[in-house]
């Protein structure tokens, strides 16, 4: 199935020739000349990847970014500026996007932007289907006994051992039931920023969103010994859960 990509540009030049470009690589193209018509097409089409131009006038890239994050979280975004300022790159980091490509993009630059953020996005997808997939096993693994009678339960978000309990807030709970429901597979932080919180970020920030949340948890798990050392790091990759030898 073609995937379907809206180039917003308020230049009539520059939006005719990129359509040009993605239509004979054989996508399906529609444009937009300003960020209002932008987000009314979103709203009422499906769309796969959006390339949106920074400076417009009416509403700029960056706000027509912030609705399409809220109306149309799984669109990938390519922001094309001709102002390639760290402060633009920093604020369109932070709204998650893509990629970021400074006027004038050549046509092998912005086809190589489009399939990578295609190819993320299926990827994406294919992550949240495992989310689905993890909250239907939780309907049937509910809990964890392990050799020295520690329990886990994770309807309750409970660890009990003997008159210890400790209680887990909804994310330490996700987070813990994913790794456990998965002992000894890797996951990056990537894909647990992903599983737990529900949403995508780069590999350079992921670290740092998982690092509190698996303090915590470890901290609450340092009070259980068959529970303390399971959640291990894995060097420059994410964290493992290690079973009981």
């Amino acid at each position: 199935m073609k995937s379907n990509i809206l180039v917003v540009d308020d230049e009539d030049v520059a939006r005719q020739s990129l359509t040009d470009i993605l239509k004979l690589e054989g996508y399906t193209v529609a444009s937009a000349s300003n960020g209002q018509a932008a987000i009314e097409w979103v709203r009422t089409h499906p769309i796969d990847l959006m390339i949106v131009d920074l400076r417009m006038p009416g509403m700029d890239g960056l706000e027509v970014i912030q609705v399409v994050n809220q109306v149309s979280p799984d669109t990938e975004i390519v922001l094309l500026t001709a102002f390639g300022s760290t402060d633009s790159a920093i604020q369109a980091l932070r709204l998650r996007i893509h990629d970021y490509l400074t006027k004038p993009a050549s046509p092998a630059q912005v086809l190589a932007s489009v399939k990578k953020g295609l190819t993320r996005r299926s990827t994406k997808l294919q992550a949240k289907s495992g989310v689905r997939d993890i909250v239907e096993m939780d309907e049937t693994i509910k809990e964890f006994q392990l050799k020295d009678g520690t329990l886990v339960d994770l309807s309750r978000r409970q660890i009990r051992f003997g008159k210890k309990l400790e209680h887990l807030t909804p994310a330490e709970g996700r987070l813990l039931r994913i790794l456990m429901e998965n002992e000894g597979k890797v996951f990056s932080h990537r894909e647990l920023v992903l599983l737990v919180q529900g949403y995508d970020t780069s590999q350079r920030e992921a670290p740092e969103i998982l690092r509190p949340l698996v303090s915590r948890l470890r901290h609450k798990l340092e009070n259980f010994p068959s529970l303390s050392e399971r959640v291990a790091s894995v060097r420059g990759t994410g964290y493992v859960y290690e079973g009981e030898k």
